[in-house]
């Protein structure tokens, strides 16, 4: 039993020994032993599976949904995050009126091609865990803006996020006037989270990139740490046509005598990086060698993982995320909190284990593999890219024994959208095209086109709303029977893939 009681002496139900014993009290007509062992696995069930993603909806008082819609507002008539200047002087201009608020902090500064975000998510788990308040910055949204800026591990919330705004807004307007161009939507943001992460304050920020590095509005910081998570083909017409070329404007970030912790590469951008290195003095540490995934195992909901740090080994790490690429996010997300934390340099030793355990067995990262329904079960994945979607494909294979795999993807049109479906084609028996809600949607009918040169003709569906394709998939993964072990990936776009969570009742 018990020694701890809830209020007024009743078991506390946070307790798991209080929920196992009324269980077993409830199983009254059953075999005492089958009670027993049924309990115990009903209250294991309850204590595992992946955390509860932390997405908000929009907000249930009125008058704080219409304030934080008028913010929304406001930042939509500004540019866009596709429309960029390849410049740092307006953010620079609007942190000097602001007092420079991202010098008050130190922070953790992420690029790369895919993975940035859930390995942020990582890093900040980890940091909490060792009791430091942290801010997060990520983009983009998966259902909410306020999701781009986190404290102590959780989303603004509506009130303050509206309340920063307001706060910065004389001051972007005083930068307005005096520049060229007006302040992006990205870097009033990004003046947003670096203020709230000073007025918390905060005990470090961790920060990724909107886009590339150099001049990507977030490179206004000193990133004690920088990490380059798997950089690879995307935004080619303003990064790059090789991954090389690419890694040069991403090595932005790494700052004189910086540490940088380095995913696996290609050569070409891993060369680049490692001279950018050398260039500012700053120490690397580079996945497979002085840190990376030593084994890992699927496990029920997720996987279980030994990883090699800077300080040591770290074994039976449980990771509640699908995917060998997100075993290897896990491994470069350890890597940079020991460096911020001294390991491997000033400190020989490892972290604590069983602070570092708890930390990953607590990390979501929504939209990323993210089961959302079951009967059939409906995964979803933010891939949007044909790197990425080849990560989803090999991960989607490994933890769900799918008989028969039906896609549904809605893409932006400025992306490689054959080379993404080409990466799916092997998994998908069927695939519903569909389109979203941006203006950057590509057309359901083009979108079609491509597929059927990448498919053929009948294993395409088009369902130009995002809830009717959803139907048709449910449908088409449903038509073996309620056991043929049928399922549906929802894929391409991460604002496909934020409103299919909405329409599937999440958030």
């Amino acid at each position: 039993m018990s020694d701890n009681p809830g209020e007024n002496g009743q078991p506390d139900p946070s307790d798991p020994l209080d929920s196992f014993d009324e269980i077993i009290d409830a199983e009254t007509t059953r075999d005492p032993d089958l009670a027993v062992i049924e309990a115990g696995s009903r209250t294991l069930r309850t204590q595992g599976g992946p955390p509860e993603a932390d997405v908000p909806g929009r907000p249930e008082d009125p008058e704080t949904d219409a304030a934080l819609r008028a913010v929304e507002t406001e930042l939509a008539t500004r540019w866009g995050e596709t429309k960029l200047e390849p410049s740092v002087t307006r953010i620079a201009a609007l942190m000097d009126v602001l007092g420079d608020p991202q010098r008050s902090y130190p922070s953790i500064h992420i690029t790369g091609t895919n993975g940035k975000t859930s390995t942020a998510r990582m890093i900040e788990a980890l940091l909490g865990a060792f009791e430091l308040r942290t801010g997060r910055y990520t983009s983009p949204h998966v259902q909410s803006i306020t999701e781009r800026i986190s404290l102590d591990g959780a989303p603004m919330s509506a009130e303050r996020f509206i309340e920063t705004y307001q706060d910065v807004k004389p001051y972007v307007e005083m930068v307005d006037a005096q520049q060229e161009y007006r302040l992006s939507f990205f870097e009033v943001l990004t003046g947003m989270a670096y203020a709230a992460f000073a007025d918390a304050p905060v005990d470090v920020a961790v920060v990724e990139v909107g886009l590339g590095g150099s001049w990507d509005a977030t490179n206004d910081i000193d990133g004690d740490v920088a990490v380059v998570t798997p950089i690879d083909l995307d935004h080619t017409d303003r990064l790059g046509e090789t991954p090389g070329e690419i890694a040069t404007e991403k090595s932005g970030i790494v700052k004189q005598d910086a540490t940088v912790i380095l995913a696996q590469q290609p050569v070409d951008a891993a060369q680049v990086m490692l001279k950018k290195a050398v260039d500012v003095n700053a120490t690397v540490a580079r996945e497979g060698l002085e840190f990376g995934v030593v084994a890992r195992q699927v496990a029920v909901g997720g996987q279980l993982a030994t990883l090699r740090g800077l300080g040591g080994e770290y074994d039976e790490v449980y990771l509640p995320l699908h995917g060998a690429h997100q075993a290897h996010n896990a491994a470069v997300a350890l890597a940079a909190v020991e460096a911020f934390f001294g390991v491997g340099a000033q400190r020989p030793e490892r972290l604590d284990l069983d602070t570092v355990r708890k930390a990953f067995a607590a990390v979501a990262s929504p939209g990323r593999m993210e089961v959302v329904r079951r009967s059939p079960t409906v995964v979803l994945d933010a891939a949007h890219n044909p790197a990425g979607a080849r990560v989803t494909a090999e991960a989607v294979g490994e933890a769900f024994q799918f008989s028969r795999l039906i896609g549904v993807v809605g893409a932006s049109g400025d992306k490689n959208v054959r080379g993404l479906l080409e990466a799916f084609e092997p998994v998908f028996a069927e695939v519903v095209v569909t389109q979203n809600s941006s203006h950057r949607a590509m057309d359901a009918d083009e979108l079609a086109g491509v597929a059927v040169e990448v498919f053929g003709e009948d294993r395409v569906q088009v369902e130009p709303r995002l809830p009717d394709a959803l139907e048709a998939a449910i449908t088409l993964a449903e038509e073996e029977g309620e056991f043929s072990g049928g399922g549906v990936l929802v894929t391409g776009s991460v604002i496909t893939v934020g409103e299919a969570r909405l329409l599937l009742g999440k958030g």
